[in-house]
This record gives C-alpha cells, sequence and structure tokens, in this order.
C-alpha cells in the first residue's frame, strides 16, 4: 500500500522559515516523481515544486522560486520541501504526491498518490 506522511506545518511569522517533511512507503522510491501542491481556501490546488530522484532535477512554480526548494533523502524514503521568506500569501494546505511519471505531477496536476495534507499558517 502506497502511503505519504506528511509532517512540518504549523504557524510562522512573515519571512519566517519551515520545512516539511513528507515519508513515502509501498514504492519504490527513486521510480517515483514526487511534488508539492498547496490549496488555499477558496482556490485552486497550485503544484508548487517536483522532482525527479533519478536525476535529481527539480521544477518549480513562480510563485516559490528562489525561496522554496524541494529536496531528498533517498536512505529514508523522504522528499522535503524546505520554505524560506514565507509570506501571508503562502498560507494554504500542503500536499505531497507521487507518480511514477513526473508529467502526471509537473503538467497535469493529477498525481496518483497523494498524502493527507498539512497546514502552513503565515501570519503578517
Amino acid at each position: 500500500e502506497v502511503q505519504l506522511v506528511e509532517s512540518g506545518g504549523g504557524s510562522v511569522q512573515s519571512g519566517g522559515s519551515l520545512t516539511l517533511s513528507c515519508v513515502a512507503s509501498g514504492f519504490t522510491f527513486s521510480n517515483y516523481g514526487l511534488g508539492w501542491f498547496r490549496q488555499a481556501p477558496g482556490k485552486e490546488r497550485e503544484g508548487i515544486a517536483a522532482i525527479w530522484p533519478r536525476d535529481g532535477d527539480s521544477y518549480y512554480a513562480d510563485s516559490v522560486k528562489g525561496r522554496f526548494t524541494i529536496s531528498l533523502d533517498t536512505a529514508k524514503n523522504t522528499v522535503y520541501l524546505h520554505m524560506n521568506q514565507l509570506k501571508p500569501e503562502d498560507t494554504a494546505v500542503y500536499y505531497c504526491a507521487a507518480d511514477p511519471t513526473l508529467a502526471k505531477i509537473w503538467l497535469d496536476n493529477s498525481p496518483r498518490y497523494w498524502g493527507q495534507g498539512t497546514q502552513v499558517t503565515v501570519s503578517s
């Protein structure tokens, strides 16, 4: 059974930092694309970062480029989202996602597997 379990969400002031973690199980980590999405109240779900473990290529939405970094620890089957210079508009529920095809994550916004989500709240 595939499982993605996020942690690390919380409340932070504007300009602060948080790191989200997502522990994956039930599939061969290196064979799946991994990504992070977020959804704010009343807004559509947004793909913000993705990574392909085989070569480490990573992709970012313009809204987070230069502030957020996606990284992997393949020994721990864990993908991270390091978030710096947080803004109130980053407030959302953040979801980890996985799919055998990176395009399903980054182009189609339709990965096969999702985590349960973790809340990030940034106050001004």
